[in-house]
């Protein structure tokens, strides 16, 4: 928009010049034609006398001549002959032409090719003075009024375009305050906007939109508020449901009424995950994450990893070195959030990658945490879509579809990356989760 208004401001100010200066050129034309006519009359006048008196007293049978002055080397604008009424030249200025002008032995202003005469008589219209003027003369001093007016448009132009410039910088920097607030502006985040010190224009628009982030939190918090109750209620009664039909299945001989409990068994264990995660995405949306301070994350990795060791259905299926040995790395992270990150990622793994081969979890030297487990290479397409809500990859494993969703609100609330790759670095197949955070000594030594 700033391009926009410098361009079309620099070429309205250009043209508006371009105009200006055409209608002073006319204008300028008129007044010299008035001023030359004018010295033109007036010089009639005042050699007529002169011009009379050298005729009388010269020969009549003297042939016509001229004033020489010499060559003086100056540029002469007028020239005049005296003629008598049958037209004949009895005297004329050096410079003038031999033969007579082409205009009429009549007293006023005549236009011949090339020149402006005025033609002045005396001794009862028996004697008339023509004076020239070259019409080149007048075409010029217009010329150079014109250029002396477009000469500046030479350095108009990058000066107005530089002015032009700073003040469509200035006038929008408060359009560009709004334009920030409102990208800082997510379903974490929908603070009222600061309108103090807006223009008038600005502050309105600013109070809609508070206006409307007033009635969208209260409709997120609303939709929060229903899920996280629901899924908070819903978590005893599938606990019991589930405890019963567990018991039911040990009681229960072989045959087609166990196969059912098991089946119910699998529906109620998938009803609780999904509650789990709604809770999880609940506390996402309200921005958890947002909360970052200093934290060491291999300590968090390691709580999250010895309790995934501890089920007996992931026993044995995590490879990875001992973080409460290791050094300590510390990255701006909130510690709950980070850890609901972790356990979807190990979790997603364990669960849709090939059991057969082990869930490699490490810590690069930059802090990068990789985790990586086998099975068929994800593609392309759904690769780029998996961070979406209920987005699954092409695996058999039951899941929400909700889980690498919230660890990417999660990361992203928390400053951090989060990149899927498939196959995994160094294989021919597999899948990767790469997750870095900026580190606490990086921040501090660009700071």
């Amino acid at each position: 928009m700033a391009r926009r208004l410098i361009l079309w401001l620099t070429c309205a100010t250009v043209l508006f010049w371009l105009v200006a200066a055409g209608v002073a050129a006319l204008v300028m034309r008129e007044e010299f034609d008035e001023v030359f006519d004018s010295a033109l009359k007036e010089t009639a006048e005042r050699l007529m006398p002169l011009v009379v008196n050298s005729i009388f007293q010269r020969d009549d049978t003297d042939p016509p001549s001229s004033m020489d002055r010499g060559n003086t080397g100056e540029e002469e604008y007028l020239a005049y002959q005296a003629r008598d009424g049958a037209g004949r030249i009895l005297l004329r200025s050096h410079d003038a032409q031999q033969d007579p002008f082409d205009a009429p032995l009549e007293r006023g202003f005549h236009d011949v090719p090339g020149y402006r005469i005025y033609t002045e008589e005396a001794v009862s219209g028996t004697l008339f003075l023509q004076v020239a003027d070259r019409l080149e003369n007048r075409a010029e001093a217009v010329r150079e009024g014109a250029v002396s007016l477009l000469v500046p448009l030479i350095f108009l132009v990058p000066l107005n375009m530089l002015i032009v410039w700073l003040v469509v910088r200035r006038s929008l920097r408060p359009v560009e305050l709004v334009r920030a607030e409102i990208g800082a502006r997510d379903g974490g985040n929908l603070l009222p906007m600061q309108i103090d010190g807006l223009p008038s224009e600005l502050a309105a628009i600013a109070g809609s939109v508070n206006r409307l982030f007033e009635r969208l939190r209260k409709a997120l918090d609303a939709e929060r508020s229903f899920a996280a109750n629901s899924a908070h209620e819903l978590r005893t009664p599938i606990a019991g449901a589930l405890a019963q039909t567990q018991r039911l299945i040990a009681e229960l001989p072989e045959g087609g009424p166990r196969a059912r409990a098991y089946q119910i068994e699998a529906n109620l264990s998938a009803l609780g995950r999904l509650s789990d995660k709604l809770l999880q995405l609940t506390r996402a949306e309200s921005g958890i994450g947002l909360a970052v301070e200093p934290a060491d994350i291999m300590s968090i990795l390691d709580l999250v990893v010895e309790d995934f060791e501890r089920k007996p259905e992931f026993a044995g299926r995590l490879r990875h070195e001992d973080f409460a040995e290791a050094k300590p790395v510390s990255c701006n992270v909130d510690v709950d959030a980070l850890g609901i990150v972790l356990r979807n990622l190990i979790e997603n793994a364990l669960v849709h990658g090939d059991d057969r081969v082990p869930v490699e979890i490490n810590v690069r030297d930059n802090g990068t945490i990789a985790i990586t487990n086998g099975g068929a290479v994800v593609p392309v397409d759904d690769l780029r879509h998996l961070g979406e809500r209920f987005r699954r990859g092409r695996s058999a494993a039951q899941g929400s579809g909700l889980g690498l969703a919230i660890s990417t609100m999660l990361v992203r609330q928390m400053g951090g990356t989060l990149r899927f790759a498939s196959p995994a670095a160094g294989r021919s197949n597999g899948f990767e989760v790469l997750l870095e955070f900026p580190r606490v000594d990086d921040v501090r030594r660009r700071v």
